[in-house]
């Protein structure tokens, strides 16, 4: 009589530790699952940059990435046509609620409204940056975009 009793017994403690076990594995993924929302929802607020091109015209490109390349390179993503300007020069990146200039290791430097930036440093509306001898200024609302606004 023993014998069957302790065989249900094992039987039930088995499947309450799989309930268990479920359950927290349940509770663990809907955690997960309200944390990748949260995340997904935070948006990258628009930056705009306006400078000249080679030509003199002025243009104006919109960006909602939270990262965006400046230089001499085709592929960045703020192409400047100058030789003062490096390959890869510049970097913008949004991270910490705010927008951060870095210089990459350029040859002629980048300077924000006039002072050399050295490390990762903070930027605000209309600020001037120059990359080499090439400027640019910044813009963190959408209201001062122009017709010819180029969104990326």
């Amino acid at each position: 009589m023993s014998a069957p009793f302790l065989l249900i017994l094992r039987i039930g403690m088995t499947l309450s530790l799989y309930v268990f076990m479920g359950w927290a594995f349940l509770l663990l993924w809907r955690n997960f699952k309200t944390e990748s929302e949260l995340l997904t929802s935070r948006k990258t607020p628009p930056l705009t940059l306006s400078y000249l091109d080679l030509n003199k015209k002025q243009k104006t490109k919109h960006f909602r990435t939270p990262e965006i390349a400046l230089g001499r390179d085709p592929h960045s993503e703020v192409y400047l046509e100058n030789e003062t300007v490096s390959a890869h020069h510049a970097r913008l990146s949004y991270h910490h609620g705010q927008w951060w200039l870095e210089d990459l290791n350029s040859k002629n430097g980048t300077t924000l409204n006039g002072e050399d930036v050295e490390t990762p440093t903070i930027i605000l509306g209309n600020d001037e940056i120059r990359c080499g001898k090439m400027p640019l200024t910044v813009y963190l609302s959408t209201t001062d975009l122009s017709p010819n606004t180029q969104a990326l």
